[in-house]
C-alpha cells in the first residue's frame, strides 16, 4: 500500500499488475489506522474514498482482498467485538468489496480470561471467530485466515503442532490459510509445504516477504523474484508479496513476480520458457529504463550501466548482487593483504604487490562509480525514483567514501612503515560481514545495513553505529565529492580555504594580516610533521573541507619544539609565550587529537561527518582515543561531535584556555 487509497501511485500499481499479469491486491496498510489499532471504527464518509481504490482494482480483472487485523485487542468471547468486526467488513462490503482476509499475525498468543472460559484453546478461539464471519458474509469465494506466526504455537513440529491441527480440522474448508515458512524464506520448495498442506488439510497460500524491507532502513530489494520453484503453483492457492516500503523500488520485484506467475503456462508451449532469474531480471531492467528516464521535468538519464549497478548493489535479503560482491570481495581481499605493499614487506615480491595495486585501482574505480550513481539519481529525469531511492543511495555514497579513503590509506602510510606504526591493527579492528555472520539459515535482521553495513563492519570504526547511520539531508544535492590523503600540492589550496573561513567568522580584509600565511600556518605542523592522518574533502570547484589528525600528541609536541616552532619564530615576530600542555589524565586516554574545516556552503552536510569518519578510521588502527578543541560558543560544532559519539572531558584546559575539549574513544 502507497499512500492514501486514491493515490496516483496507488493507481499506478494497478495498472503494473494487470499490465503483468497479476491478479490479486492485498490491502492491509498500518497506516490507516482503522485496519489494525482502530480497526473497530468504520470509515468516515471522506475515507470512503476506499471505494475509489475498489472500483479501479475491478476495472483492470484485479480481486480486491480487504484485510483486517483485529488481534491485539478483540476479546474473542465478546460478543460486541463480534458486532463491531461484522460491522466493519459490512460497511467494506458495501463499498464493493468481495474477497476479505482475517489477521492474527504478530499478536500475542495469550488468551485474557473470559475467553480461556468459554475457548479450549487460542486456535479455537480464532477459528471459532473466522468462521463466524466466514459466514456472515455469504461465504465468499475468497476468505482468507493468517494464522498467528510463533515458534511455541508450531512446536515441536509445524505437523505435529496442536495450533495447527486445530486450524486443519476446524477451519472451514473454502477458507485459506496464509502461511509464511521463514519471516524471510530463501527459497520455496515442494518439500517443505508438503507437511505443512497435510496439517491444514488444504493448499496454503505463501504470504512472501522477499523484497519486504520495513525490518531495515538501509536495506533496499531490486533483485528479480528468485528461489521459488514455478511447480509450487499447483500446490498453492496463490502467493502474495509483500514488497518495499518504496513504492518505485518495486518495479523489478513486480515485473518478475509476473513473469514468473507466466512462466509454468509458457513452459508448456514452449521449453525455453522455464523462468530464469537473469533472464526476468534483464526483461525487467529494459522496461525499467523507459520509465526512470521518464521526466516528470526535464533533467537527465541514467544508463543501463547505471542501473544494473544500483540493482545489484541492493538485491536480495540473502544475497548480493554482482556488484556488491565485487566490492565486499575486494575490500576484504585489500585488506587482509595489506602487508603486501608494507615498507616491511618480504622482497622480490612485485607481482604481489602489482596485485594489491591492481584491485586497488579496481576498488576505488567501483567507488567513484557509486558517487556517479548518486549524483545521477539526484539529477535524473523522474524525480519520484529519486525520492524513493535516494537515501539508500546516499547512505551507500557516504559509506563507499570512508572505504576509498581507507583503501587509499592503507597504500600510502604502508609503503613508508614509519609512519604507521602498529599497521598489524588493521587487520583486526574490522569485523566480517553481514552475510558471513548470518549464514543460511539465519534470518536477515540478524545484521542489518546490506552492503552498506557489510562495507561498515569491515572499517576499523564498523561497529560505531553513530558514524553511518544518520537520516539523509532534507534537500538531495548532485554535487560529486571525493575525500583522499592529503598531498603536498594540497597546501596552497588549503591555506586559502582556511583564510577565507577566517575571514568570514572573525571578519576583517586579507590586508590587515600581517602575513598571508598566518592564518594557514595553524595547520602548518600537522601537514608537515603529521602528513599521514591529513584527509581532503573536495568537490568540482576544488578542496572544500580537511580533517588534520595527530597520532601522538606527545611525541608530536616534542617534534613541533625540535623543528616547527624555531621556524615559525623567525617567519612571525614573537608575542610572548603561547604554549600549553594537555594533562596527562587526558592524554593517557586520548592520545591522538584532530581539527575539522569545512566551507559552510557546503550543500551536504553529512560529507564532513563521513570526512571525519576517515580520520577516525585511520587513526583506529593505532589509538585508543582522539580528542578536540572546541570553542564553546560554537553550538553547531558541539551538536555536530556529540552526534558522533564524543564526549565533553574538560573545560579551560584547552590551549585558548576557555575552550572545550571532547573525546571520544576508538
Amino acid at each position: 500500500f502507497y499512500g492514501r487509497p486514491w493515490s496516483m501511485d496507488q493507481r499506478r500499481v494497478l495498472f503494473q499488475m494487470q499490465l503483468w499479469g497479476l491478479n490479486t491486491y492485498l490491502y492491509g496498510p498500518k497506516d490507516d489506522l482503522k485496519h489494525r489499532l482502530l480497526w473497530r471504527e468504520v470509515y468516515s464518509p471522506e475515507e470512503e474514498q476506499l471505494r475509489t481504490l475498489i472500483v479501479e482494482a475491478q476495472s483492470r480483472g484485479l480481486r480486491f482482498v480487504y484485510a483486517l487485523s483485529p488481534g491485539q485487542d478483540i476479546v474473542f468471547s465478546s460478543s460486541c467485538d463480534l458486532t463491531l468486526l461484522k460491522r466493519k467488513l459490512k460497511q467494506v462490503s458495501d463499498l464493493g468489496c468481495q474477497a476479505f482476509a482475517i489477521l492474527f499475525d504478530d499478536i500475542d498468543h495469550s488468551m485474557c480470561q473470559a475467553d480461556s472460559e468459554v475457548f479450549a484453546s487460542f486456535a479455537h478461539a480464532q477459528v471459532t471467530i473466522a468462521n463466524e464471519i466466514y459466514r456472515f458474509l455469504g461465504e465468499p469465494p475468497v476468505f482468507l485466515f493468517c494464522p498467528t506466526y510463533c515458534g511455541s504455537l508450531c512446536s515441536p513440529s509445524v505437523s505435529k503442532s496442536p495450533y495447527l491441527q486445530t486450524v486443519g480440522e476446524d477451519l472451514l474448508p473454502n477458507i485459506t490459510v496464509i502461511w509464511t515458512s521463514k519471516v524471510i524464506s530463501r527459497k520455496l520448495s515442494l518439500d517443505c509445504l508438503a507437511e505443512l498442506e497435510s496439517v491444514l488439510q488444504r493448499p496454503p497460500l505463501i504470504w512472501d516477504n522477499l523484497h519486504a524491507n520495513d525490518y531495515d532502513t538501509r536495506r533496499l530489494f531490486l533483485g528479480p523474484f528468485k528461489g521459488r520453484d514455478p511447480q509450487l503453483k499447483s500446490h498453492l492457492r496463490g502467493l502474495l508479496l509483500n514488497p518495499n516500503c518504496e513504492f518505485e523500488a518495486n518495479y523489478i520485484p513486480l515485473h518478475t513476480l509476473g513473469t514468473w506467475y507466466r512462466a509454468e503456462k509458457d513452459y508448456l508451449k514452449d521449453e525455453e520458457s522455464e523462468y530464469c532469474p537473469d533472464r526476468a531480471l534483464t526483461a525487467a531492467l529494459h522496461d525499467w529504463m523507459e520509465e526512470l528516464n521518464q521526466p516528470l521535468q526535464a533533467k537527465g538519464s541514467l544508463s543501463e550501466a547505471q542501473v544494473r549497478l544500483l540493482v545489484g548493489l541492493h538485491y536480495l535479503p540473502h544475497e548480493h548482487g554482482p556488484s556488491a560482491q565485487k566490492l565486499l570481495q575486494d575490500l576484504t581481499w585489500l585488506k587482509t593483504n595489506c602487508h603486501l605493499v608494507g615498507a616491511n614487506s618480504k622482497k622480490g615480491q612485485p607481482e604481489k604487490v602489482d596485485e594489491w595495486r591492481g584491485r586497488a585501482s579496481r576498488f576505488l574505480s567501483l567507488c567513484e562509480d557509486i558517487a556517479q550513481l548518486h549524483g545521477s539519481v539526484v539529477g535524473g529525469a523522474n524525480r519520484a525514483v529519486l525520492y524513493d531511492l535516494y537515501p539508500y543511495v546516499w547512505d551507500l555514497r557516504n559509506t563507499a567514501l570512508v572505504a576509498k579513503a581507507f583503501i587509499c590509506w592503507l597504500g600510502r602510510v604502508l609503503s613508508d612503515s614509519s609512519s604507521l606504526g602498529s599497521w598489524k591493527n588493521c587487520f583486526h579492528c574490522g569485523k566480517t560481514t553481514g552475510a558471513d555472520v548470518l549464514g543460511v539459515d539465519s534470518e536477515p535482521w540478524v545484521f542489518k545495513g546490506g552492503v552498506s553495513g557489510d562495507v561498515q563492519m569491515l572499517l576499523p570504526v564498523g561497529s560505531s553505529a553513530e558514524l553511518f547511520t544518520h537520516p539523509p539531508p532534507l534537500f538531495p544535492t548532485s554535487r560529486l565529492y571525493n575525500i583522499r590523503p592529503y598531498h603536498s600540492k594540497d597546501k596552497v589550496e588549503l591555506y586559502r580555504m582556511v583564510r577565507q573561513l577566517h575571514l568570514r567568522t572573525q571578519g576583517g580584509h586579507e590586508s590587515t594580516m600581517a602575513h598571508p600565511d598566518v592564518i594557514g600556518d595553524c595547520l602548518g605542523p600537522c601537514l608537515a610533521l603529521s602528513p599521514e592522518y591529513s584527509f581532503i574533502l573536495e568537490d568540482e570547484l576544488g578542496i572544500c573541507g580537511c580533517v588534520l589528525g595527530i597520532l601522538d600528541v606527545r611525541s608530536f609536541a616534542k617534534r613541533c619544539q625540535a623543528s616547527w616552532i624555531p621556524a615559525m619564530r623567525d617567519k612571525y615576530p614573537p608575542k610572548g609565550n603561547s604554549t600549553h600542555e594537555y594533562p596527562d589524565s587526558l592524554i593517557y586516554h586520548f592520545p591522538s587529537q584532530l581539527r575539522l574545516d569545512a566551507l559552510p556552503e557546503l550543500v551536504d552536510v553529512s560529507v564532513s561527518r563521513t570526512l571525519l569518519t576517515s580520520l577516525l578510521t585511520a587513526l583506529k588502527a593505532n589509538s585508543q582515543g582522539v580528542f578536540c578543541e572546541v570553542q564553546p560558543t560554537d553550538h553547531q560544532r558541539l551538536e555536530f561531535l556529540t552526534k558522533l559519539g564524543f564526549l565533553e572531558i574538560l573545560r579551560g584546559e584547552a590551549r585558548s584556555r576557555e575552550g572545550v575539549v571532547l573525546g571520544r574513544l576508538l
